[in-house]
């Protein structure tokens, strides 16, 4: 217990603590002049970075803390190429054909081009591209993602239907009547990842400072000009990577998306005999619950699982004991190693749970990805605003692109996921007995 205690505290999560030998970036001093200035030292804007930097642009990327320190070092390390709530076939009714194929198209590559980087730039981050599994708690979830993976499948993609004895034998758990598995998907550490784009960014030209907050973004004749307690930046083009950790750098942003915190745990390395039982592949797993179960090891057989909270005071205490316990109680596991670190992180979830590019002036866009999908989605979003950063219309990409729109009621809406996590857990069990 105190090592959970202490993980908390200091706002750490297990990756930050096991990825060792982190480089120190200096913050910016002074005045810098460049092609395409990025907020944000995360996935997105380290994938920029270095997409960008590799078609010979100037860069610099501005993080307030240290690299990964946002979501991007919090999640639980799953790399996932489909959406959250939507399939090929809703996509293209919301999105319409020309768009939606080009958005369908991106997602189903994220995945491979993750790996691929991986492999191209040497990243040591315990990556595993052996799938990700998501078990159907009930026979009318069941039905949805079998129409689910049939779509995937008809575009080519790696994915597969299992039946309950394929679902208990691939994940070691009991109960589900069934799901599928993308096996393009995978697992890794997300801040050894992160680390590693940036040492790749630099590699390629990209200009890195951490402990460098922007304090503003101003209009100028020839671009933007961004201000930083020590210095200024002057960029043609400027992306916002900040996902939610944005602060009060633009308060309309905060307004165009439902801030959720998650709750990550992980357990102390599991036995041998137990390990071999659960995920003898390696794959991540989430389930169809509307209460979402997740879990994956990590390279040391720690048990790595999730969870949001009811609100309430406490949460950063109650909160990792009660997905400790489902955790024990799911995988059958009485046994179940005690809790050694704990963390949250703040995830930025679109109303229609899809990645975005927002208009904020001439050259100026802030990207979002993340909805349950942040390593994969950012990535790729990286890859396709190299192109922008190049010269391409933000038009052309192929991520929905257009002026921030508010959320109605949002001081109010912000709360939702937190308030109606109690009817969730209650139709969950529902179905179950259906």
């Amino acid at each position: 217990m105190n090592s959970l205690i202490r993980q908390s505290a200091n706002g750490t999560s297990l990756w930050h603590a096991i990825s060792r030998d982190r480089r120190k970036r200096p913050a910016l001093s002074g005045n810098l002049d460049v092609d395409l200035a990025i907020v944000g030292g995360g996935f997105s804007g380290l994938s920029t970075a270095l997409h960008a930097a590799g078609k010979g642009l100037s860069i610099a990327v501005l993080e307030a803390e240290i690299i990964a320190w946002g979501a991007t070092g919090r999640n639980a390390g799953f790399v996932v190429p489909n959406f959250a709530r939507m399939d090929p076939g809703s996509i293209l009714a919301h999105l319409g054909a020309e768009r939606g194929e080009r958005l369908i198209d991106f997602a189903a590559g994220s995945a491979d081009l993750v790996f691929g980087l991986i492999r191209r730039h040497g990243i040591d981050c315990d990556a595993v591209q052996n799938g990700w599994i998501q078990p159907a708690h009930s026979p009318a979830a069941l039905e949805k993602v079998k129409s689910r993976a049939d779509q995937w499948a008809r575009r080519g993609r790696p994915v597969v239907t299992l039946d309950r004895q394929e679902v208990e034998a691939l994940t070691g758990a009991r109960g589900y009547v069934g799901g599928w598995m993308d096996r393009s998907s995978g697992v890794l550490n997300p801040v050894a990842y992160a680390r590693g784009l940036a040492d790749a960014a630099e590699k390629a030209g990209a200009k890195i400072f951490e402990h460098t907050p922007v304090t503003s973004i101003d209009r100028v004749a020839d671009g933007w000009a961004l201000q930083t307690r020590l210095g200024l930046v002057r960029a043609a083009k400027v992306l916002i990577a900040t996902n939610a950790y944005g602060g009060s750098l633009d308060p309309l942003l905060r307004r165009t998306y439902i801030p959720l915190k998650v709750f990550q745990i992980a357990t102390a390395p599991l036995p041998h005999e137990i390990r071999t039982r659960l995920l003898p592949g390696g794959q991540g797993v989430g389930d169809t619950r509307r209460n979402l179960f997740t879990f994956r090891f990590d390279a040391d057989n720690r048990l790595i699982s999730g969870g949001m909270h009811i609100l309430g005071a406490g949460a950063d205490t109650r909160v990792p004991q009660t997905i400790w316990r489902r955790l024990g109680r799911q995988l059958d596991l009485p046994d179940l190693p005690p809790l050694a670190y704990s963390w949250s992180g703040m995830a930025a979830v679109e109303p229609d749970f899809l990645p975005h590019l927002l208009d904020l002036g001439p050259g100026l866009i802030a990207g979002r990805a993340c909805n349950g999908r942040g390593i994969a989605m950012t990535t790729a979003m990286g890859k396709v605003l190299a192109d922008w950063a190049a010269g391409a219309e933000a038009r052309d990409v192929p991520v929905p692109f257009a002026p921030p729109a508010p959320i109605p009621f949002h001081a109010l809406l912000r709360h939702a996921p937190n308030m109606l996590l109690g009817w969730s857990i209650l139709r969950d069990r529902m179905d179950e007995t259906a």
